[in-house]
């Protein structure tokens, strides 16, 4: 890769992915739409080009894209707003193609498989989304796939960690940090998995470095399997309290739906921790051989770390 503009940059994923390029000396240009926080995160690495760009005007996309080879497209959208993944997406595919980018990888979710039909979930596995927000990712999905370029899929489960504080996994560690009780969605003793943010950027560059690795999509799982109580209690450990865990169930849900729109969108999403999606992961491993995953001990030292930093 000669220069990667990571669309998205500004989230957490995409600042790991900002921080391994800057690592292997990779130019990159990261854009989003605030430049105030693309500043935050970047403005202190030398290969980082700062683009403020609205991502859903295409001739704004156009510009961010020109004169890189691969684009990594790590925007995430609010619950409420899930039916722009399909339309950001062929925003940055026409914009991609204009501007004559080579290669572009998707970082995605686990949300495209639906009910898992297997102890572990492989890429091979069909995609058979049971939710609207799954089948608003498969439409991402296979729009990125069927583009005039060379593209890939990254799938990664729930993540934690630093600046990752929209993820399911953060808030219960702010809660555990103030004392206080932690929700969560669904229920809590079912197996589940977490990847811990730092780790994800440098399997999703060294991907996207790699040619034969296009025109496929790849599982990156977690550490190991753990229930979501046995994740919260580790975190409450470390900061030596006890663990408070509220877990919301669908009657709760449509209840607090009446009055909030967040809520109204969590119901369909509940079979994730009913029947969790466990990623196989084997086939990644097989081409990168091992890759460095942090234990969850570890993980949450760090990321209770930068919490209390900031």
């Amino acid at each position: 890769m000669r220069k990667v503009a990571i669309f998205g940059a500004a989230g957490a994923i995409g600042r790991t992915i900002g921080g391994e390029l800057e690592r292997r000396g990779i130019p990159f240009r990261a854009v989003g739409r605030t430049k105030p926080r693309l500043v935050e995160a970047f403005g202190k690495l030398q290969q980082a080009e700062i683009v403020a760009a609205d991502l859903a005007d295409t001739q704004a996309a156009t510009e961010a894209a020109r004169g890189v080879d691969t684009v990594i497209y790590a925007l995430g959208v609010p619950y409420t707003a899930f039916d722009l993944y399909p339309k950001l997406m062929r925003t940055t595919v026409d914009a991609a193609v204009a501007a004559g980018v080579e290669r572009l990888v998707v970082i995605s979710s686990v949300y495209s498989y639906g009910i898992p039909q297997t102890q572990k979930v492989a890429e091979t596995h069909r995609r058979l989304p049971v939710s609207k927000k799954g089948q608003l990712r498969k439409e991402q999905e296979d729009i990125a796939m069927a583009a005039a370029l060379k593209s890939m899929v990254v799938r990664l489960p729930d993540f934690y960690g630093p600046n990752a504080d929209l993820s399911l996994a953060n808030p219960i560690f702010r809660a555990a940090l103030a004392g206080k009780t932690a929700n969560w969605l669904g229920p809590v003793s079912t197996p589940h998995e977490f990847v811990f943010v730092p780790d994800a950027g440098p399997v999703i560059v060294e991907l996207a470095s790699r040619d034969e690795c296009y025109g496929e999509a790849w599982n990156f799982a977690g550490v190991g399997e753990i229930t979501t109580q046995g994740f919260a209690q580790k975190i409450y450990q470390a900061v030596g309290r006890e663990p408070k865990l509220r877990s919301a169930g669908r009657t709760l849900l449509r209840i607090l739906g009446w009055f909030n729109p967040l809520m109204r969108e969590l119901p369909e999403m509940l079979y994730l921790q009913e029947t969790p999606v466990l990623l196989d992961d084997e086939k990644l491993r097989h081409k990168l051989g091992q890759v460095h995953k942090t234990s969850y001990d570890d993980g949450i030292k760090l990321t209770l770390e930068w919490m209390r930093k900031g």
